[in-house]
């Protein structure tokens, strides 16, 4: 949760009163927030010991998705509303006096499809900036930066003073050699290929270079006269910097997400639009597609929906009318009123400053919110129910206490791991339709989630190397494999995994291992020659580069096979589905390869056994629910 300072005098003065810090804390936790700090103390003892300090602060953590908090104009709009000493404001688009057709134009280039292809921009009309305002519009984009914009990978925030620019402007992408502007705070001009050398050692702008760095055009704003304005998604050009006269601020907003683009866009200009001249008003802005149609940004319109008093009630255990529910929610800066031709029934208009509402359970929570948490009824349920693990925890329960009580300590090594454990230090290849990759990983060490348990057991024994041999060490837990088929593009699959570790490889014992868990899951050991035998599982000598040669087993597991088709073609059909097996590889075991065990820097011969334990869940629930 992002946390916020506020100037403490500044916020009371906004609230129209003082608060003690229980007092404020309170209501913090009443609205949904969590006062983390107040400096007070700090300050005044920093002043008797006649050190500098700053003003009294409060540091408020802030719910992650509510980005209309990110700043003292925000928190003091909402808590003034909450405490019903103001209605929420209503945001409005002004036009230029000759209608839309002197709206500000932005012409989008083409060339922007291949690197930032989003835009949106608002202008903020007869502004007056104070020293504490100017500084909160910045600390908003930020905080907004750091946020939904994901550190500028998904947006990009820039401000101007529309006023040392001459519309119309353009939105490009051009080749980094081309570029050439003085970049905020320098009066030398550089090419944005000088731009990224002269930014590597500069902290607060280098982290985001990696964004545009390899691409073979940036992207870059200009007005008519060829002023740059911005090379989003780095730096702002000086010409156009903002300062305290600014009275009259363009907002671009570039970006890959259009949600996100719309969401950021709302945001800085309604936060900041109170210090217009006529407050809560902004000046749209016609923006030119590349395909010639043209759209109008911001769009600040209320999105309506839908909720029921009868719903609400049922979650909060309340009796609430539906007028009631309305008065609730319009603390919270939601307009709502009762259908006139449904009593249950509730209109509710969520303003551009609520992006987090995407359902009736979000406007249910409001109203909960502003009933107070703590004075919903404590109420016995209606009903009762009994748990139940499901059917592949208790799968690995079977396993986890066999394996545990042959002697095996069990570990949970992390599920994220890098490419090379995975794939390349286990002598095997990326086909690159198996693993689920991060996207821009923090560190080497977490580059793929794992298909496998091994390199984890692995890596717990080359961190334990001083510990006296053998070493015993099992797992079971999951793994992820990409799956098409899924609407997550992904599945998890329960795996269970050993590996023992001593001077001599200790194929049998592993083998013993699996022998011991397919006894406990009553799945009996076969001989794959054997047709009569309906099910139960068996090995197979197999070639894996991470095993030793001719040291490595496959695991099989047959499940009978069931007839389909209509009762008359079953007939017909169950004397020869007594004799039709399907039989499904589940594992492997075997002496793992010296050159893994060199990879992991492990000195001792190794044998490691992994299956899954998927195939098993709908037999063994079978057998529970019967026993229950």
């Amino acid at each position: 949760m992002p946390t916020v300072a506020v100037d403490k005098a500044d916020l009371w003065e906004r609230l129209g009163q003082e608060f003690t810090t229980d007092e404020f804390d309170k209501l913090c936790f009443d609205y949904g927030l969590e006062l983390d700090e107040d400096t007070t103390e700090e300050v005044e003892e920093n002043i008797k010991k006649g050190l500098p300090a700053e003003r009294p602060q409060l540091k408020i953590e802030i719910p992650a998705n509510r980005y209309d908090l990110l700043c003292i104009e925000g928190i003091a709009r909402a808590l003034l509303v909450f405490l019903q000493k103001q209605d929420a404001p209503k945001y409005k688009l002004v036009y230029p006096k000759g209608g839309e057709s002197d709206l500000l134009t932005v012409k989008i280039d083409p060339s922007t499809a291949a690197i930032r292809p989003l835009f949106a921009c608002a202008i903020l009309r007869n502004i007056k900036f104070t020293e504490k305002s100017y500084a909160s519009f910045i600390d908003l984009q930020d905080k907004l930066h750091q946020n939904i914009c994901r550190r500028r990978q998904l947006v990009a925030i820039g401000t101007h003073d529309l006023d040392t620019l001459t519309p119309p402007f353009r939105y490009e992408a051009k080749a980094p050699s081309t570029i050439k502007f003085a970049p905020l705070g320098k009066t030398q001009e550089y090419t944005a290929e000088e731009l990224m050398t002269l930014y590597e050692g500069e902290k607060h702008l280098a982290k985001y270079l990696h964004i545009i760095r390899d691409s073979p055009v940036y992207p870059i704003i200009y007005d008519s006269k060829d002023q740059v304005l911005s090379m989003p998604p780095i730096i702002n050009s000086d010409h156009s910097k903002i300062t305290l006269n600014t009275r009259n601020v363009f907002i671009d907003v570039t970006a890959t997400d259009q949600t996100k683009l719309d969401i950021v866009v709302n945001m800085v200009a309604t936060m900041f639009s109170e210090y217009c001249e006529e407050p809560f008003t902004i000046e749209p802005v016609k923006i030119i597609l590349p395909n010639g149609q043209s759209r109008i940004t911001p769009d600040i319109s209320a999105r309506q929906m839908t909720a029921h008093a009868s719903y609400v009630n049922s979650c909060t255990g309340l009796s609430l009318s539906s007028t009631e529910v309305a008065t609730l929610l319009k603390r919270m800066s939601l307009e709502a009123s009762v259908n006139p031709d449904n009593s249950d029934e509730i209109t509710v208009s969520i303003p551009p400053t609520r992006p987090d509402i995407f359902h009736e359970c979000d406007i249910m929570e409001d109203a909960a919110i502003a009933y107070g948490f703590n004075n919903l009824p404590d109420k016995f349920p209606a009903t009762s129910t009994v748990g139940q693990p499901l059917a592949i925890s208790k799968l690995s329960d079977v396993v986890r206490l066999e394996w545990a009580l042959a002697g095996f300590i069990e570990v949970l090594p992390l599920i994220l791991c890098s490419h090379e454990d995975n794939f390349e230090w286990l002598n095997h290849e990326d086909d690159n339709k198996t693993a689920v990759k991060i996207a821009n990983p923090k560190t080497l060490e977490f580059q793929v989630v794992r298909t496998t348990l091994v390199p984890g057991l692995l890596k717990t024994i080359r961190e334990n190397r001083s510990h006296a041999l053998p070493i015993k060490i099992f797992e079971s837990s999951d793994v992820v494999f990409k799956d098409t088929t899924r609407e997550r593009q992904a599945r998890n699959e329960r795996h269970a995994a050993a590996v023992y570790c001593n001077k001599s490889a200790g194929f049998e014992i592993v083998h013993g291992m699996l022998d011991r868990a397919m006894k406990m899951l009553e799945i009996p050991r076969i001989s794959s020659q054997d047709s009569s035998a309906t099910t139960g599982y068996y090995i197979k000598e197999t070639t894996d580069g991470m095993y030793f040669p001719g040291r490595a087993a496959n695991i099989y597991y047959r499940s009978k096979a069931r007839p389909s088709g209509t009762i008359s073609e079953l007939k017909g059909k169950v004397e020869s589905a007594l004799h039709i097996h399907h039989d499904v590889q589940i594992g492997s075991l075997g002496i793992l390869h010296p050159t893994v065990l060199e990879k992991f820097e492990i000195n001792f011969p190794c044998s490691a056994l992994e299956f899954t334990l998927e195939p098993f869940k709908k037999q063994m629930q079978k057998v529970w629910t019967n026993e229950d």
